[in-house]
């Protein structure tokens, strides 16, 4: 009899425990919780954390998760309004603020993810389709370009931007507007979207960049054409300079000649100018080097008789010695 109460206890017991602890549950500090009957919603969602209770075996706990959550789309192809297809590649932040709502409609978060993915993409492509690339990819309008400064300002136009009414800011703006009512439905809050990434369509990415090298290579033609202008600018320049350099100093160097042989004239007449005698030695010396540069083996010379050329000649006889030498030895 006591063994029968015994395990009656036991049984009574162990129904008790499970019963307890099928009626005991914990909320995480990142999570809410949605509780169910029979598949149905009963009660408030618990959003505080700690120890909580429901009736055991009817009700089920749903948790939501309350952080910040990511949402990462996957790029698409799509035009702008100046008929450029690009690849646009977007992200998102977003959390459940209502969980009632979110579990009526949505129930898990694979759902919200594809949710999401309808209502960003469709908000993207229409934002897209109403601006130009530049709007798309440019930040603010007010952004300035970095120039070279060699550059002159009548190359001030190379590497200018467009100018463009809104900004890829206000893009964003728009879409998370646009986007933001639509999943609000949901119970979910759109906290914030940005765009990634921004590429051309892999099948005009070949004709962009061909039209891009084509536009530097005609700057490049340009800047090479004005190099080549200021090179030859430069080489003109210096044979100038050198010409004007040589004529100046073939001056200098007939000046100092003029001046050296007027000095070595003065110094000539001030050394045979001392008497007769030094003055006809003078005469004599300048005539015979004067023969020496003018007179050769085949030299014929036409000389007047009175002619001071023909003095020292005339007064020669043909065995070199002069008519007066000779008279006195006679």
């Amino acid at each position: 009899m006591n063994t029968s109460r015994s395990f009656a206890l036991l049984i009574t017991l162990g129904v008790g425990l499970y019963m307890l602890a099928s009626s005991i549950y914990t909320v995480n500090e990142v999570e809410q919780v949605i509780i169910t009957q029979f598949g149905k919603p009963v009660g408030e969602p618990v959003t505080t954390a700690g120890l909580k209770i429901k009736l055991p075996f009817i009700q089920e706990i749903n948790p939501i998760d309350k952080r910040v959550l990511e949402w990462d789309g996957n790029p698409s192809d799509m035009p702008t309004k100046d008929k450029l297809y690009i690849s646009v590649d977007l992200f998102a932040r977003w959390r459940i603020t209502d969980p009632l709502q979110y579990f009526l409609r949505l129930r898990d978060e694979r759902s919200a993810q594809s949710r999401l993915d309808d209502i960003l993409g469709s908000e993207t492509r229409n934002a897209v389709a109403k601006h130009e690339l530049i709007e798309i990819i440019r930040t603010t309008k007010d952004r300035v370009p970095l120039r070279d400064t060699l550059l002159t300002d009548t190359e001030a136009d190379v590497g200018s931007l467009v100018p463009i009414q809104k900004g890829r800011k206000l893009v964003e703006q728009e879409i998370y507007s646009a986007a933001a009512d639509k999943v609000r439905v949901f119970g979910i809050e759109l906290l914030d979207i940005r765009f990634k990434r921004i590429n051309y369509n892999q099948s005009v990415r070949p004709k962009i960049y061909d039209r891009m090298i084509s536009e530097r290579r005609q700057i490049a033609e340009r800047f090479l054409s004005e190099g080549n202008g200021e090179a030859a600018r430069i080489r003109g320049n210096r044979v100038r300079d050198l010409n004007k350099i040589q004529s100046e100093a073939y001056r200098q160097v007939e000046e100092i000649r003029g001046l050296a042989d007027a000095k070595a004239t003065e110094i000539y007449a001030s050394a045979y100018n001392q008497n007769a005698q030094s003055v006809a030695f003078y005469e004599f010396t300048r005539t015979m080097q004067a023969y020496k540069s003018i007179i050769t083996t085949n030299t014929t010379l036409v000389l007047s008789t009175d002619s001071e050329l023909f003095k020292f000649l005339k007064a020669m006889s043909p065995d070199g010695v002069s008519p007066a030498s000779r008279h006195s030895r006679k």
